[in-house]
């Protein structure tokens, strides 16, 4: 074994210190003063997923329609009418016995439709009697009919509209239902005239009720209370009254009776095909000779009503007039109908008839090119035309029943008056 020499002892010593100087002096050093160590803070931006939004379900739309039921309706016929795609429905109402009411549609009856967006019937209520209803339902596994009575309740609606084309097309615009629309041309048909007179701009407002059944659903459209008419800037009011007899009746705000003993038309909406002149073209005969009445064209069934109260003169056929009736009214006036297709129940010489009531119905007979009323308003048996003539007015109130018009007529005047100046501030 050989021995190391002293020498390397201390050169091991030597080169070992300064690492063994390093090692210790790493043990025991002290923590470092976090004071003095400058902070920064780092923000970055991380990407995330776009979030996706959890879709909505769309909300299907409905609509509600009311439509009348006239002569010769079908089931498909008027559903059509009320905008209703379903042939679905239109089958159940044919041939289910329980929807037996819809098989006997009785012309002038209310029906009333909830509408889907895409033309499918959701409900359908057809007042077939003053106190009772048939209500078609759909449901999961099809349709359900049920009989219920007519416990109805009104309530009161005002809306206004402008007349940008005609009065269906200003109505349907503000949801005004279809029967408040012929309400109106019958309050105003004696001032205005609906076939010639509106003018675009004309405006009108009107308070209305709706009748809701017992769970608040709306069941059909009631009585106008008060409106105001417009036309051509001439402000035409009317205000519903029932004096202690319970006549009711439509009033001026000064209390005169708005009632015309004449209508001014048999029809309630159509156009003039021909009017009153002394010399006019002869379709048929094909000469120049005078046309002592007014045409109203109008599809076959169209209602005719009668233009005031009186008594069946003459019904049946007479020459060109075709299937004609004639009404006497008081003192000289009598009025004429026709090329009628039919005649309405009960209509017969010696009858009487009120203004308004549904005497016969639009057809061709007689010397005709096409479906249209013939109408005549006579003057001691003398033709006259009814567009221009000054009809006569009934009487107005008086006394307490004036009196008490005026505390009935004040509430219904001052909501036209709201409705209207909501109107004026909102085109100003």
């Amino acid at each position: 074994m050989h021995r190391i020499p002293r020498r390397y002892y201390w050169l091991a010593a030597l080169v070992s210190a300064p690492f063994l100087g390093i090692v210790t002096a790493f043990g025991v050093a002290t923590p470092l003063n976090d004071s003095v160590v400058p902070l920064r803070t780092v923000v970055e931006a991380i990407a995330l997923p776009p979030a996706v939004e959890p879709e909505t379900p769309a909300v299907p739309q409905q609509f509600w329609r009311e439509e009348r039921v006239q002569a010769g309706d079908t089931v498909a016929a008027l559903l059509s009418r009320l905008g209703i795609d379903d042939t679905a429905a239109v089958e159940f109402l044919r041939v289910n016995r329980e929807a037996r009411s819809f098989h006997q549609l009785r012309p002038g009856r209310s029906v009333s439709a909830i509408i889907g967006d895409s033309g499918k019937l959701q409900s359908l209520r057809y007042a077939f009697s003053d106190n009772s209803q048939s209500v078609v339902e759909r449901k999961d596994d099809g349709f359900r009919v049920t009989e219920q009575p007519l416990n109805l309740r009104p309530r009161t609606h005002m809306k206004s509209a402008e007349i940008k084309s005609s009065l269906f097309a200003a109505t349907d615009a503000a949801g005004i239902p279809d029967n408040v629309a012929i309400q109106l041309a019958e309050i105003f048909g004696g001032d205005v005239d609906f076939h010639r007179d509106l003018r675009t701009g004309d405006r009108f407002t009107v308070v209305y009720e709706m009748l809701e059944g017992m769970a608040g659903e709306t069941v059909r459209s009631g009585r106008v209370l008060a409106a105001e008419f417009i036309n051509q800037n001439k402000v035409y009011r009317a205000v519903y009254f029932e004096d202690a007899a319970r006549h009711g009746g439509y009033y001026g705000a000064d209390g005169k009776n708005l009632r015309k003993a004449f209508l001014r038309s048999p029809l309630a909406f159509t156009r003039i095909s021909s009017g009153f002149t002394s010399a006019r073209f002869h379709p048929i005969l094909l000469k120049w000779r005078a046309h002592k009445g007014i045409d109203y064209a109008a599809p076959i069934g169209t209602p005719v009503r009668a233009t005031a109260d009186g008594a069946v003169e003459f019904e049946g056929q007479k020459g060109g007039y075709g299937n004609v009736i004639v009404l006497h009214h008081q003192g000289k006036y009598s009025t004429l109908y026709g090329h009628l297709s039919r005649f309405a129940p009960g209509t017969r010489s010696g009858a009487r008839v009120t203004q308004g009531e549904i005497i016969g119905y639009v057809g061709m007979t007689g010397w005709a090119t096409g479906p249209h009323l013939h109408y005549e308003f006579r003057i001691s048996e003398v033709q006259t035309n009814p567009l221009s003539v000054a009809l006569p007015t009934a009487l107005p109130l008086t006394g307490t029943a004036l009196v008490q018009f005026h505390g009935a007529a004040s509430p219904l005047l001052a909501r036209l008056d709201l409705l209207r100046n909501s109107n004026l501030a909102r085109l100003e």
